[in-house]
């Protein structure tokens, strides 16, 4: 099964001045953010035991882009996520979980 969250870029969000001003794009590390509270929301797993195993970065998120959130867990417990703006892939990648120490 696969889980969608919407979410539009905000135009004054607040990485947009430093990150490239004249040309702001939203940085990789707040869409990683975005996807992992979108999985953790959706799966109930604690985002204190979620790690990157991997991601891909395909196309910049830009102000007012509305992004789809698209994430599913395989049988493994692998979950798998991608990030689109209408047909543009903007990131994929996959997170595991790990036991808590």
């Amino acid at each position: 099964m696969t889980d969608i969250v919407r979410w539009t870029v905000p135009v004054d969000h607040p990485a947009f001045p430093g990150h490239f001003p004249g040309t702001p794009i939203l940085p990789g590390v707040a869409l990683l953010d975005m996807a992992l509270h979108a999985i953790t929301i959706a799966t109930g797993i604690r985002l204190e035991t979620c790690e990157i195993s991997a991601v891909k970065f395909l196309s910049p998120a830009n102000p007012g882009d509305e992004l789809e959130i698209r994430h599913s867990v395989s049988s493994g417990g692998i979950m798998h996520f991608e990030i689109v703006a209408g047909t543009r892939k903007i990131a994929s990648g996959t997170v595991v979980s790990r036991s808590p120490s």
